[in-house]
């Protein structure tokens, strides 16, 4: 098989094609280069420039590298953004996978992986998070990554097309410095931004009804993501699998904000006490997942800690946290 990656440059989408690519996969990767790092792809693995929102584009890339198979990652995922913009998100989350899976059928292929969230659950109240949790998206993301997996199945059915779901919780850490995340958007990266601005970190509410009484949530490592896609894109190619597959990619362990706070304290070296203010709209107490089917369906779990993930990304924060360079050359077909 030849897999075709949406979004294969970003910070997700390079570790997915690492890992499939490391493990004897056919890749090539599909970027608009927006919010991407072209030097994170292997050598080996192609890189084009461009959109999902284009419909001949994708018909030429599927037929001038044999794509047999898709990962769609490609989205923009920013929460705050959804609110202040949504038809943007609408238009390029919901309707650039419309086009994909256009083309797709067009094309014959069988089998499409599409990157999910766990923000489709919205803040269920509940202690583990299964795939059976009612969805109640809170925000425009969270809105269109379930609107993306109702248009996913169904054209899925329509068109004969094998899909799995994965619905990630917090990915943090990287595989190598070089990898890492270089966005200021999500909790790891925002402590570290504080702390090389020589600031305390932030803690959003310490009134929860929670152990410390900060917000719980399930972190995952980069790698062990990469891992699952990997597994999932294998279940999807080895032919068992018939119909729609949806799964939660998590550690099934919580972590509360001010504990991943201290071990950042830890890695770091910087041990100074975080600012408590006010809480923020929209939180969940507790957000943490039940990862079990996707141990029973892919044979997969998670094997690396919040430690693991911590002192990863900050190898990484470190390393990005000046200049960088980009690949100089892009084909377009």
């Amino acid at each position: 098989m030849t897999w075709l990656i949406t979004g294969g440059a970003g910070y997700i989408g390079a570790h997915v094609a690492r890992a499939m690519a490391g493990a004897g996969e056919s890749v090539v990767a599909l970027d608009d280069l927006s919010a991407a790092v072209p030097e994170r792809l292997p050598a080996e693995v192609p890189l084009v420039r461009g959109s999902t929102l284009d419909g001949e584009l994708l018909g030429r890339v599927f037929a001038e590298y044999g794509v047999t198979g898709v990962v769609h990652l490609a989205a923009r995922k920013q929460v705050a953004e959804s609110v202040a913009e949504p038809t943007r998100y609408y238009r390029e989350n919901v309707g650039g996978l419309a086009t994909l899976l256009d083309a797709v059928a067009a094309a014959g292929i069988g089998r499409l992986l599409f990157s999910s969230s766990a923000a489709v659950y919205g803040n269920p109240d509940v202690d583990l998070i299964t795939e059976d949790t009612p969805c109640a998206p809170v925000n425009p993301y969270g809105e269109t990554k379930l609107a993306g997996e109702w248009l996913v199945r169904a054209a899925g059915q329509a068109h004969g097309i094998s899909t799995v779901c994965l619905r990630y919780f917090n990915v943090a850490g990287a595989a190598a410095p070089e990898l890492a995340d270089t966005g200021v958007f999500n909790i790891v990266p925002m402590v570290f931004d504080r702390l090389t601005r020589d600031e305390a970190p932030r803690i959003f509410g310490d009134d929860y009804p929670t152990p410390d009484g900060t917000c719980v949530r399930d972190y995952i490592h980069v790698v062990d993501l990469a891992e699952a896609h990997l597994a999932a894109a294998r279940r999807l190619a080895d032919g068992t699998l018939a119909g729609d597959l949806t799964l939660n990619i998590g550690r099934g362990e919580g972590v509360s904000v001010r504990e991943l706070i201290t071990v950042i304290g830890e890695v770091t070296g910087d041990r100074r006490p975080p600012v408590v203010e006010p809480r923020r709209p929209g939180d969940a107490p507790r957000a943490v997942a039940s990862a079990e089917l996707a141990t029973k369906e892919l044979g997969w779990h998670a094997r690396r800690d919040v430690r693991e993930m911590i002192t990863s990304a900050w190898q990484g924060w470190q390393l990005h946290h000046g200049a960088r360079t980009r690949r100089p050359t892009l084909r377009h077909p």
